[in-house]
């Protein structure tokens, strides 16, 4: 998986899958998303890795949807067939196993948006467990005004519940440019780093992720997610049962012995 639309390597357990058509600001074509879906397959067989950074070429990390193919297709469209149809199908196949493939890995995910994030872009930016972008990067949803759509690569689901119904339904219906420093400050992602920065602090982090207990990546998945719908009585007995379970385990056990030898805990991989 060295060459194609999506480039894939790894440096001591973290993998690092890199989206290779910068020259068209990497679209969601078909080969960009198969080279996803390999990566994620690889990632969930390959025991030795315990993060992936996903990150792009060129000038935007993804511009979404592919249109100049999408217009060439709907002037080939086959009787009683259409585009609409077409995506429809692109989307089940392709594009929402993508989604949901790389938010739940069993390992840690780092998103480094180097630059636009748009249109599906902006959901895929944000798949991350922590999203990092460089300064000049921005994000963009021309779904509504541009289009007459609605956001896709779940971005109305993310956007909700990162900032909030108000700032969502706002950068939807006026299809504003939101900058990569406003993103950070709102809590769309982590932080927003120079240019120059952006790999090696993705890297960094990374690293850091990849030390961590590889269940509990999942257990705080579970809980912020269950937090979502719970209610705070249902949440708190949510944490006591985990935490009753969890504290029983290896992870737990090897954490007090490096707090009482005064040395870091060393966990398992996966």
């Amino acid at each position: 998986m060295s060459e194609g639309s999506v480039l894939f390597e790894i440096h001591d357990g973290v993998a690092v899958a890199t989206l290779n058509e910068g020259e068209r600001m990497n679209p969601l074509s078909a080969s960009l998303q198969a080279g996803l879906l390999e990566v994620i397959a690889h990632v969930r067989t390959d025991r030795s890795i315990r993060a992936l950074v996903l990150t792009a070429r060129g000038r935007g990390f993804c511009s979404g949807a592919d249109l100049k193919d999408f217009s060439q297709r709907a002037a080939q469209m086959a009787p009683g067939d259409s585009l609409g149809r077409y995506v429809g199908r692109m989307m089940g196949e392709t594009g929402n196993p993508v989604f949901h493939g790389l938010r739940t890995l069993p390992v840690p995910v780092v998103c480094a948006v180097n630059g636009a994030a748009a249109g599906g872009g902006f959901g895929l930016a944000l798949v991350g467990d922590m999203v990092i972008a460089a300064r000049s990067a921005f994000f963009y949803l021309p779904f509504v005004p541009a289009l007459g759509i609605v956001p896709d690569f779940a971005a109305t689901w993310l956007g909700a519940r990162t900032v909030g119904r108000a700032r969502i339904a706002g950068l939807m219906l006026t299809g504003r440019r939101l900058s990569a420093d406003k993103a950070a400050e709102w809590g769309l992602i982590w932080d927003c780093v120079d240019d120059d920065r952006l790999q090696e602090e993705a890297m960094a982090l990374a690293t850091q992720l990849a030390a961590l207990p590889a269940h509990a990546i999942l257990e705080a998945r579970a809980m912020l997610d269950a937090a979502e719908r719970n209610s705070l009585e249902a949440q708190l007995e949510l944490e006591r049962q985990r935490q009753a379970a969890l504290i029983d385990g290896e992870s737990f056990a090897e954490g007090m012995r490096a707090f009482v030898e005064r040395r870091k805990p060393v966990f398992r991989g996966r």
